[in-house]
Order: structure tokens, then sequence, then C-alpha cells
């Protein structure tokens, strides 16, 4: 058994400043060594100084350090933060809440089970559905997270145990999962759909190609992207360039054009005109072969175009990338830095400020405040981090 958490550890850790428009000058170590106290105001007064916009600032720590675990934004504009990887086999149980109005982290109790690489995702009625992952068996098992109550319930069992998955909230009430790695270290090709009203899973089309560290985004049209991510593992790896499209009308996945190279561990995210940005991720080289290359999805082509490059290589940053209220994109995860893609000349700008070391598999949520939170992962040492920051932008 020791044997095969050690094996299931190494899936888990292989799953210059440029803003010159500042008129007054902020040292690096202002940034960095900024320990919010919990119940200072004076750590609320600096993230919100407009001296600091368009800069990554360090906020408080949270209670544990965390890595491949999920932060999902509530109804309440609080950030439920669930389980993950603390090394040595270490798979959390634990939660907490980030309180954007206090700057503070505070424990709410634990999971039912150890999670880490499982998925969390909202639900219309401000609950949260947390399903599978991996705590030392892969997971079928769910649970509802009540934030009135601040307890979880069982919830049914997927259809197939599944880590390292995707999920996408579709239009007609259902909820999308795609891929991962399931019982025996299998690479899934099924994919199943939850039912919001009747809290229950169900068998959908397969996709093409058994897929892990891989993309899952939702189109404007209410087709889901799915892109690149990999099978096999070491010598045996086979990394792709395909992807294809989910239809929730059909239940069917079909191919659409590949991208222009073979892509695992990289980031996707809806940009405001309904294309869609690849960043980063790696060739069959892993951390030798980190890419800083970029292209773009145009659904009504059905083909991926070549952009620009990020300023920085990135990878293991899935769901790091978020989309701002002003239509930039913020890719905060992979790197030591954060970066700005600017969709109205196709280029990227390293933001102002340090994470500290490079952060694979952390989490990056769009507050109701419109800054971002950045929490934990780990470094290329495989320490995870308790560390979180929070990005403030500007309307540029």
């Amino acid at each position: 058994m020791k044997l095969i958490h050690f094996w299931i550890s190494l899936i888990i850790l292989s799953c210059g400043q440029t803003s010159q428009e500042n008129n007054s000058q902020i040292s690096q170590n202002d940034l960095i060594n900024l320990k919010a106290n919990s119940n200072s105001s004076n750590a609320l007064d600096f993230l919100a100084d407009s001296a600091f916009q368009n800069q990554i600032i360090q906020a408080a720590s949270m209670n544990t350090a965390r890595a491949a675990h999920t932060a999902t934004l509530l109804k309440n504009g609080k950030v439920l933060i669930c389980g993950g990887f603390a090394g040595n086999n270490n798979f959390i149980s634990s939660v907490e809440i980030y309180d954007p109005a206090l700057n503070t982290f505070r424990r709410v109790g634990n999971m039912s089970v150890p999670r880490v690489s499982h998925s969390a995702t909202l639900l219309p009625d401000g609950k949260v559905l947390i399903a599978g992952g991996y705590d030392g068996n892969y997971l079928s098992s769910t649970e509802i997270f009540d934030p009135e109550s601040e307890t979880f319930t069982s919830g049914n069992d997927m259809k197939t145990s599944r880590m390292g998955h995707t999920t996408t909230i579709l239009n007609n009430g259902k909820i999308l999962f795609t891929g991962g790695v399931g019982v025996g270290w299998s690479f899934l090709e099924s994919a199943e759909v939850y039912d919001i009203d009747s809290k229950s899973f169900s068998l959908t089309g397969s996709m093409n190609y058994a897929r892990e560290s891989h993309t899952a985004t939702m189109l404007t049209n209410g087709t889901v992207l799915i892109s690149g991510g990999h099978k096999g593992r070491r010598a045996n790896i086979e990394i792709y360039s395909s992807a294809e499209i989910y239809n929730p009308s059909t239940g069917q996945f079909i191919e659409t054009g590949n991208m222009n190279i073979i892509r695992h561990k990289h980031d996707a995210v809806l940009l405001a005109d309904g294309t869609v940005l690849i960043t980063g991720g790696s060739d069959e080289t892993d951390y030798d072969g980190v890419y800083k290359s970029t292209e773009i999805y145009y659904p009504d082509l059905g083909i991926f175009k070549t952009s620009s490059d990020m300023k920085l290589h990135r990878f293991k940053h899935n769901g790091t990338s978020v989309l701002l209220p002003n239509g930039n994109v913020l890719v905060a995860g992979g790197n030591a830095q954060a970066e700005i893609f600017y969709p109205i000349n196709n280029q990227f700008e390293v933001a102002e400020g340090s994470i500290i070391g490079k952060r694979y598999f952390s989490t990056t949520t769009l507050l109701q405040n419109e800054n971002v939170l950045i929490t934990g992962g780990y470094d290329e040492s495989t320490n995870s981090s308790s560390n979180t920051w929070i990005f403030r932008h500007t309307n540029r």
C-alpha cells in the first residue's frame, strides 16, 4: 500500500516589472513582507490602497498549507477552501473559509474524507458539490457543503471513481464531469453528468480520448471545449494536441481542430469575445519542457491559431487564469509572478509583485470586490504553502 501511495504522490506532483505607470514607487519588500494580521485594520487599509492596483500583494495565511485543493466563491462573497495535498502522502480533509471583508481565514471543520485533485462546484442554491479525488483510494463519493450551517452532508456517488477530472456547469441544469484517473491507475475517457434537481449522476457519451491534465471550457453556445491532456506515465505517456466538443443536446463528443502543439498541465479561459485563450503547459519532458507559448481557439472556425508568447514559462496552472471585469485575463499559477493578457493587442505583461517562488496547483478566485485571491500551491521542492495573495487590478 505504501508503494501505491508513493506513485499517487508522483501523479499529483506531476499533474521583470513592465508596469511603469505607478507614480509611487513601492519596494518589493513591501509587497512580499505583508503579513496580514487577521484583526488589523492596517492590513485591510494596505490591501485597499490604490497605489497597489495591478499588483500582487501578500495577504493573510491559510491555517493549513495545501496544493491541488479547491477554492469556491460562495454567494455571500466568502471563499470555501477544501482539501488538497501537503506532501508526504498527507492528503487533507480540512476546510476553511476566507472572508475578504476581514482578510482572514477561519477553520470550519472537515470533509468526510481527505480529498486531493477533487472538484468543488457552486450550485444554484448556494451550496457546494464536492466530488471525487483521492485519499489513498480513488473516490466516487460526493458531499454537499451548506454555507448557512457550515456543515457537510453526503451526496450520491458518481458513476465512476475519478481524480484530476474537470467539471463544467451546463445551461441545462446539469454539471459535466470528464476524464481524470480512476481505479487501477486507469486513464478515463468516460464522462458523466450530475442533475442538479434530482441530485443524481448518469453516464453520458465518452470522450474520443482518455484524458488527464486536460481543460474544459464552456463556449458561448453552451457546448464545451475539451483540450489536450495525456494518458499514461513516463516512458508510456501520450500527450495530446487534440481537442473535442461536448454537445449537451446530444450527449456526445465530436472532434474539432487540433492545437498547434501537444499540451498538458496547461490552462484555458473563455475571453469576452467568445474565443478561448490556451496558455502554457509542457511536453513529455515535464519541467524541462515547460511552454510560454499560447494559442486561441475560434469556435466559429473550429481551429486554433498561435498567439503571442507569455513573458514567463508556466505549467501546472490549470484553473488559475481569470477573466477580469475589464476583459483582460490574469494568469497567476505555475510561476513566481503572474501576468496579464490584453486581448486588445494580444500581448502579455508581467504583473508587479511576487508570489514568492513558483506555485504549482494553486488556485485563483475572482472575488465580488473584483480583486483576485490566489492560494497555496507547492514549489519546485514540492513543499506546499499556506501563503495567499491578492491581485488588485485597474480598468485599463
